[in-house]
């Protein structure tokens, strides 16, 4: 690509439009981008798109919530997205999130501008587009309900969980606060699942994120204790088999060093459709 006829602007509100459209051309492989760029707050977020010299948008870069996230449909020889300098010193950047080639990119104009990783963890991009197998017996006195604001108490510590297993960087200091006001959130918007065994609460499942046609789906934690029950399985099965019903394809990310789960998720039926790397500053 000749970076001297493509340019990275940042994109005015009356510019969003294009940048929708082009966004709902590759969203299969940009699920987590694309329900940011639909959250993304005007004033406090950013979108840049690179514009050929017919003004044809060719790759996007959002800034999210601390999160920049490429959106560059496999381009390699890109221009310097040289802004990301004035984000730096205007902004905290926390992390860079995006399928593996395209975050290199980024995380190299991070560095030349100064900023190095503290840590970096490589997932697999999944996809389901038909009812899951369930292949799992379902245990005895499990119980799988939508929960209420009135069980924020109970599902606090499974989140807590999920977070220190699978979110927070190395380093990172849990926050309670912030993880009970995300967990409320999440309850309040109804895309929630939990099991209970024997009137325990053991485990829950939620979507963590919303693109045009699909749901991504994210904190999958059941307790260690009440693990290799088929809890996890029949808990995924039946939540994903509700959102495949309302017609919504369904993508999740999985840690590629988490071996059980993403066994779990193949038995399911969801195939490996790309590399996924998320790197915090």
């Amino acid at each position: 690509m000749n970076g001297d006829n493509y340019s990275w602007n940042k994109l005015k509100d009356k510019k969003l439009a294009a940048a929708e459209n082009m966004l709902r051309n590759v969203e299969r492989d940009y699920v987590s981008a694309c329900g940011r760029f639909l959250s993304h707050e005007a004033g406090k977020d950013g979108v840049w798109a690179l514009n050929s010299n017919k003004n044809e948008i060719k790759a996007i870069i959002i800034n999210s919530k601390s999160t920049l996230m490429p959106v560059l449909c496999g381009l390699n020889n890109i221009p310097d997205p040289k802004f990301i300098k004035s984000l730096i010193l205007k902004k905290y950047i926390h992390s860079v999130q995006g399928l593996i080639h395209e975050a290199d990119i980024l995380e190299a104009a991070m560095e030349r501008n100064g900023k190095k990783p503290v840590d970096s963890y490589n997932y697999d991009l999944m996809d389901l587009d038909k009812l899951p197998v369930q292949t799992a017996k379902r245990p005895k006195g499990l119980v799988l309900r939508i929960p209420r604001l009135s069980d924020l108490d109970a599902l606090a510590p499974l989140q807590a969980g999920y977070e220190h297993e699978e979110v927070l960087p190395k380093g990172s200091v849990f926050n309670p606060a912030a993880s009970r006001m995300n967990l409320a959130n999440i309850i309040a918007g109804g895309k929630i699942l939990t099991a209970e065994l024997n009137g325990k609460m053991v485990g829950k499942i939620n979507v963590n994120a919303q693109s045009f046609t699909r749901y991504m789906i994210g904190g999958v934690y059941v307790y260690p204790d009440f693990r290799c029950l088929g809890i996890a399985s029949v808990m995924a099965s039946v939540f994903i088999n509700s959102l495949v019903n309302e017609g919504m394809g369904i993508t999740l990310f999985v840690k590629k060093s988490n071996t059980a789960a993403r066994k779990l998720y193949q038995n399911l039926g969801f195939t490996i459709k790309g590399d996924y790397r998320i790197t915090y500053y």
